[in-house]
This record gives C-alpha cells, sequence and structure tokens, in this order.
C-alpha cells in the first residue's frame, strides 16, 4: 500500500502526506521560511499515538511502542550535498523537522567529514544531544526515514553498498542508545552485548544488522571478532575513555578498519594536552603530526605559558601555539556549550564549593596519619639527608622505609626497594588522606577483602585513631546502623543533613554522587535513618535496570534522593527531575564531576539546578579543588582558545605528583604557597639525565665531579626558567642567536638575584 493509504487504514483523522515528493532523498527542499511563532501555530503534519493497532505487516517493535513525533522545525528534509550535486543525501523530514538548529549544524559538520574520508569529535556539552545528531547523519546516509518502514524490508536499505554501522558505548547507556533509535529512525538495530552476543554476531554476518551497539568492556574483550568486520563507520560515545594509549582499550581501538571513526564527547580533555592527540590521532590518524612534534610544539608552551610568573615571550608564544592548536583542531572538532546554544531555554546553573569543616575526630587522625613514618618520608624528602651527604632525604638514607606502615607490604618482595621508592607510595597514601577527609569508617579494613590486606588495614587504622580508638568503635568496621548513620564524626554529613531537610521541605529533587561503594553505603544507611525515600545505583547495578531506576525517578514525586557512584552513573543519564546536585566528594579528574552534574543540567530540565561540591577545609581536598581549576583552565586554552587568568606557578609533572601530601590541618600556610608559589623550582638530583651532547656553553665532560653536579644543576634552572623541558631548552640553545641566550641568562640572573631591570 502506499503511505496515504496506510495512514488512512490507521489514522482516518490525521493528515495525510502531501503528494509531493518531500521525502525522497532526491527532492530539493522547499525555499519558504516561517517565523517560530508561525511554526508554533501550524499543527504537526504527523503525529502519532496511541491508537488503533498497525497492520501486521510493518516492524513488530512498533506494535509495542509507537513513536510520538512531535517537530521543532519545518517539515522540510535538510540537504548535505552541494546544489547540483548527485545523489542528493538528506535527512528527511520526519528528522529534521525535530532537530533544534544546532543540532542540524552538527549533521553537517560529520557529513562533511565523511564525505572526506575523515573521522573527527562532536564535542557538544552534555545535554545537547549528540545522540540525535549522530541518528540523523545515519539516517542521511543510509536513506532512512523517521517514518513507520520495515528497516529489514525497505527498498531504501542501502547495506548492500555500505557496511554495518558500530557504536561503542558504556554499558549503562546501550539500552538508551536502542531507545533513541527506536524513536528517531528505521534502522535494524542490535545489541552485542551479553549472553546473546553470539546470535547476533551470527546475525550480522548474513546482512541483518544495520547497527551494532555494544560496550567498551565487550569489545576490548571480542576485538579479534569485531575488528574482522568491514564497518561503514564507527561511532564511539562518552570517547574520552580512548585518552590513554597505553591503555588495553587504546590498543583494541586501534585494530578497527574503517577510516570513518566519529567521538561523541562533552570532555574532550580531562587532565592533560596530550590526551588531545591520544584522542584525534584515533579519529583521524595524523591530524596532530607526531606525537613528539605536538607535545613540543604545542603541549610544553601551553603548560609553562600558563604558569603565574611566566616570562613575557613565554607568555606571547603560548598564546600563538594556542591560536594555532585552535585552528587545526577546528578542522575536526565541534564544539558548543548550552550557554550558546539552549541558554535561553534553560533556567541556568549555579556551582557552589562548600568547605566543610572536619570534625575534631577528623582532624586528630589526619594529623596522627600526617606523623605516621611513610608520610613523612615524602613531606620530608627534599631535606638535606642527616647523614652528610649532598643529596636529599629521598635520594638517600630515606629512600626505603621499612619502619613504615605501607611501603613494607608493597615490597614484600623486595626489602631493598624499587626504582621508584619512595614515591611508589604516593598513591596509597593519598588514598588514605582522602578516606578520612570523607569519613573515619572508611579508616577501617573492609570485609570483602582478604584477610591479609584487612589485617594490614586494621593496623593502619590503629595508628592513625590512637587514643580516640573507642570514639569510633574499634579498629574493625562498624556493622552498627546507628553507628554508620550518625553524622557527629563527619563533617560533610553534618553539611549534608542540614541542607537535605531544607530542600526535602521544598520538594527539591537531589542527585548525590559519590566514587566510593563504601560512603555510598554509609550515606544510604543515613538516608534510612532519616526517612527519606531514595533510588540507588552503582556498579553492582544490572544494567539492564538502570533505565528503568532512572525513569521511576525521573516520573516518581515519591522519590526524593538518587544515590549515585560517580564512575557508573556518571555518563549518559537522563535525570532533568532533579534539581539539587551534591558531589560528596571530588575527583583528581574535573570531568568526573562536570559529568556527574550535567546528569540534571541539559535539555528538558525545567527548574534551576544548584550544584554544591563538598570539599573538607585545611585537608588534601582543597588541593584536589585547585588541581580541577588547572585542569579546567588548561583544557579551555587547548581547545576554545580562551584566555585564563594565571594562578598558579607549578606546571604538572608526574614525577612530581609527591608534593601533594604534604597538605591537610597545620599546612594551611603550605596549601596557599602551593596555589601561587614564588621562586625557582628545586633542582632535581644530580643522577637526572642531562642531554650534554647537545650543550655548547657548559663543558661538563673536562669538570671535576662537584663542578659537574653543579653544572647540570644550573642547566636544569635555566630550562625551567625558561618554561621548557630540557630536551627542548637544549634544542633550542644550538638555534638561538648569541643576543637571546644571552638575554635569557640576564633574565634569570635577575631574577635570581632580585635585581631590578635596567640595573
Amino acid at each position: 500500500k502506499s503511505k496515504n493509504a496506510v495512514l488512512e487504514t490507521v489514522f482516518p483523522t490525521k493528515k495525510k502526506f502531501p503528494k509531493s515528493p518531500i521525502l525522497s532523498c532526491h527532492s530539493k527542499p522547499s525555499k519558504k521560511r516561517l517565523s517560530l511563532a508561525q511554526i508554533h501555530r501550524l499543527p504537526p503534519p504527523l503525529r502519532l499515538t496511541q491508537g488503533p493497532l498497525l497492520p501486521t505487516t510493518l516492524a513488530p517493535r512498533f506494535l509495542e511502542n509507537p513513536p510520538k513525533f512531535d517537530h521543532t522545525g519545518p517539515y522540510e528534509p535538510l540537504v548535505l550535498t552541494s546544489e547540483g550535486e548527485i545523489p542528493v543525501v538528506q535527512v528527511p523530514s520526519s528528522i529534521n523537522c525535530r532537530l533544534l538548529e544546532h543540532q542540524r549544524e552538527g549533521v553537517k559538520f560529520l557529513y562533511n567529514l565523511y564525505k572526506n574520508n575523515h573521522g573527527g569529535i562532536l564535542g557538544d556539552d552534555m545535554g545537547l544531544g549528540k545522540t540525535i545528531q549522530t541518528i540523523a547523519f545515519l539516517a542521511a546516509i543510509y536513506e532512512k526515514d523517521g517514518d513507520i518502514v520495515d528497516p529489514v524490508t525497505s527498498k531504501n536499505n542501502q547495506l548492500g553498498q555500505k557496511g554495518p554501522v558500530l557504536i561503542v558505548c558504556p554499558s549503562s547507556v546501550i539500552r538508551n542508545w536502542e531507545n533513541e533509535f527506536s524513536k528517531w529512525a528505521t534502522f535494524s538495530v542490535s545489541a552485542y552485548h551479553g549472553a546473546n552476543r553470539d546470535l547476533v554476531y551470527e546475525k550480522l554476518k548474513v546482512r541483518g544488522v544495520e547497527v551494532l551497539i555494544t560496550s567498551f568492556d565487550t569489545y576490548r574483550i571480542q576485538r579479534r571478532t569485531l575488528s574482522d568486520v568491514n564497518w561503514e563507520i564507527v561511532v564511539v560515545d562518552e570517547a574520552h575513555k580512548l585518552k590513554n594509549e597505553k591503555s588495553k582499550l587504546y590498543e583494541a581501538f586501534l585494530g578497527i578498519k574503517t577510516l570513518k571513526r566519529f567521538g561523541l564527547t562533552g570532555t574532550v580533555m580531562q587532565n592533560k594536552i596530550m590526551e588531545l592527540f591520544n584522542l584525534f590521532d584515533w579519529v583521524s590518524p595524523g591530524a596532530l603530526g607526531s606525537r613528539d612534534h605536538f607535545r613540543e610544539f604545542y603541549d610544553e608552551p601551553l603548560k609553562h605559558g600558563q604558569r603565574a610568573t611566566a616570562p613575557e615571550r613565554f607568555v606571547e608564544v603560548a598564546d600563538k601555539r594556542k591560536q594555532h592548536l585552535v585552528t587545526v583542531l577546528r578542522k575536526y572538532l565541534l564544539r558548543r556549550t548550552k550557554e550558546e546554544t539552549i541558554g535561553h531555554l534553560m533556567m541556568g546553573k549555579e556551582d557552589n564549593v562548600v568547605f566543610c569543616a572536619m570534625s575534631e575526630l577528623q582532624k586528630r587522625a589526619y594529623r596522627r596519619m600526617l606523623q605516621l613514618p611513610d608520610f613523612q618520608c615524602l613531606i620530608n624528602k627534599d631535606l638535606p639527608c642527616s647523614c652528610g651527604s649532598p643529596l636529599t632525604q629521598a635520594g638517600c638514607c630515606k629512600r626505603i622505609i621499612p619502619n613504615g606502615l605501607i611501603w613494607p607490604y608493597l615490597h614484600k618482595d623486595n626489602p631493598d626497594g624499587c626504582d621508584s621508592c619512595p614515591f611508589c607510595i604516593v598513591l596509597p597514601c593519598l588514598v588514605k588522606l582522602q578516606q578520612v577527609s570523607n569519613h573515619l569508617e572508611l579508616i577501617k579494613p573492609n570485609s570483602r577483602d582478604d584477610p591479609d590486606k584487612q589485617k594490614r588495614d586494621e593496623k593502619f587504622a590503629s595508628a592513625v585513631f590512637g587514643p580516640d580508638i573507642d570514639l569510633v568503635g574499634g579498629s574493625t568496621q562498624n556493622e552498627s546502623f546507628m553507628g554508620l548513620s550518625d553524622v557527629k564524626h563527619c563533617g560533610k554529613m553534618r553539611a549534608l543533613e542540614k541542607l537535605l531537610s531544607s530542600w526535602i521541605l521544598r520538594c527539591d529533587k537531589v542527585l548525590l554522587f559519590s566514587y566510593s561503594v563504601r560512603m555510598l553505603n554509609i550515606l544510604e544507611k543515613f538516608l534510612i535513618r532519616k526517612g527519606y525515600s531514595f533510588s540507588r545505583l552503582d556498579g553492582s547495578t544490572p544494567t539492564s535496570l538502570r533505565q528503568h531506576l532512572v525513569d521511576d525517578f525521573n516520573s516518581s514525586p515519591s522519590k526524593q534522593v538518587f544515590l549515585i557512584s560517580t564512575r557508573a552513573g556518571g555518563l549518559g543519564l537522563n535525570l532533568v527531575s532533579a534539581n539539587r546536585v551534591v558531589i560528596f566528594d571530588p575527583n583528581w579528574n574535573p570531568a568526573q564531576d562536570l559529568q556527574a552534574q550535567d546528569r540534571s543540567f541539559r535539555f528538558g530540565q525545567k527548574r534551576h539546578v544548584l550544584v554544591f561540591r563538598f570539599l573538607s577545609a585545611s585537608s588534601l581536598e582543597e588541593l584536589v579543588y585547585s588541581r580541577q581549576v588547572y585542569k579546567q583552565q588548561l583544557a579551555n586554552i587547548a581547545v576554545s582558545g580562551k584566555m585564563e587568568k594565571r594562578y598558579f606557578e607549578g606546571v604538572v609533572y608526574a614525577h612530581r605528583n609527591e608534593d601533594i601530601v604534604n597538605y591537610g590541618p597545620g599546612f594551611q600556610e603550605k596549601l596557599q604557597e602551593g596555589l601561587s608559589q614564588n621562586g625557582n623550582p628545586k633542582p632535581h638530583p644530580p643522577s637526572m639525565p642531562v642531554h650534554r651532547n647537545l650543550l655548547d656553553d657548559i663543558h661538563i665532560n673536562e669538570m671535576d665531579s662537584s663542578t659537574k653536579n653543579r653544572k647540570i644543576i644550573q642547566y636544569s634552572l635555566l630550562a625551567r626558567f625558561a618554561g621548557m623541558g630540557e630536551l627542548e631548552f637544549s634544542k633550542w640553545i644550538l638555534t638561538a642567536t648569541p643576543a637571546e641566550r644571552e638575554e635569557v641568562l640576564r633574565d634569570y640572573k635577575r631574577r635570581k638575584h632580585k635585581t631590578p631591570y635596567g640595573g
């Protein structure tokens, strides 16, 4: 039957299709434009609602869940090809009429990359419809309608000419992708995940699947099977997961055969500028040059130009490199923010940082922890060694810590230590400091750990609690409901108790995020004690139940709080019914917290959103927050080319992460010093490798040992003062004029001796 005949049978009162072939992929768009007011006064050309049963010849999935079509724009196709170009590629009217203007631009961007056999990144803010833009783009490529047509038997099915599409996404949003495809276009979609994946793959081999959706973990495990398929297009949702070139996941994705690789992410860069290279080198190999070139031409200058005391010439170089990088990225990246696209349609978001005073018991435990041998070793790492050698403590007698509580267990099989000692204990020490900052119960052994680790953690907890051990219920895990739900020994929970009581009275709905499952257990007992109605989602929640929990929370007025694991629920969930967001514990990666916030602040939110980030005052978490600010600034500079204030003197070096254990109660002055540090950086130990063959003015090989060490240190200081790595500085020395070298040396001496300019 014709489309009009079908409609007459099913919806006799509905408007018929016009006779002109506006849904044909070769038709030309109408030139008539209507104002927004005129558009909203028009009845929708086609609105499908619950009604009589559809004919049995139509796709079975429409029998169960007929889609609801609403228009937001003119009912005409969106032509993607140039005028006169054949064949005409276009987004069908039934889809285009529901796109916002920024989404139409996104579809055009994706098509232009596809046409030129390139990949790219759609880097819109979370909540701007990256999924919808992708489906509209695929519908144009595969000549699909948002119409009720059996996708398998459709005459427009182009799978004979084109290969299938692979979509890789977090497991929590697989169901969401399936739902969106069913609403927007008539593809044959299957999820390659779980027990039925073998059946799905057999169906794929006989061309019964047009779009295959799988998770990151499934793809990594099944890489050999899936890499054999000649994919037409590969789309990676939350593509920032490909930021680490050394990960097994990144290695698995390199095996994908197609060059038409597209990434979707709201956080293109999370921690380091080099993450940009890794991501873009996957979507469009070679687009940013070699890794070493990118590091020396962009990474080093941008980082050093952002220092608070960077010389003017390095700020100028950083600004030029920033503009150049943005220009290069613009070819492969489209990024829009909520403010510039749908800001006028939303009520806005307010971000609040709440400094929660730790309880007196927490403060005493924090100070005792800092006095333990492991922490003292890191705090005093740069002091002269007591044996009288010219080396620092960390490079001499205090390199190993046999009397510590953490170090011995990391080196049971290597009592002489490892090559990284003592900095190999930095991460375990950070974890302990953050546990005390959040809740004292987290220091105690976890009953799910193996007996050896439980015994080790119990010994550590006893040392931290000291004479206060009876006040916290001993050094073993507290199983008492009343004890765990009590807020008197936790500063953050006292603040949460006050805020929740006022929010619940105003009928606000709250998202409560924590990256610690043990902390979620404690918060759950607290919510039960207070009598609040809540839902919970963490890594143990089955994928099949996650969307049900989200739908139930959004639709149920009685649900007041949603407890969510930052890792498991920070991606892909749409929780616009909530208007209050609490980040209970900050993450070193600022993107994690931003993603958690945007579960609520996204398109469809009808209320003003308030975000509260909890930080324990005078603790390590203050430094975590300062690192978040620094990383967000770098991302704004590298990705968007924005001007950012230069608050910080330190530059992120992987080998200097040990500095962060110096902050805590009684170390407030050091925290302020860390945010705006003056003076020259401390020299590296003389054993640090230097590219001696590139030096022309410092003849190291002809000097005695003490002079040689002094010159190496001086060279390292000069390189850092110039805002370069030692390799980059060595190369600069060979290419710089004598006048330029003299200028750097003169500026360095003035800074060192505090000589005023002009003197």
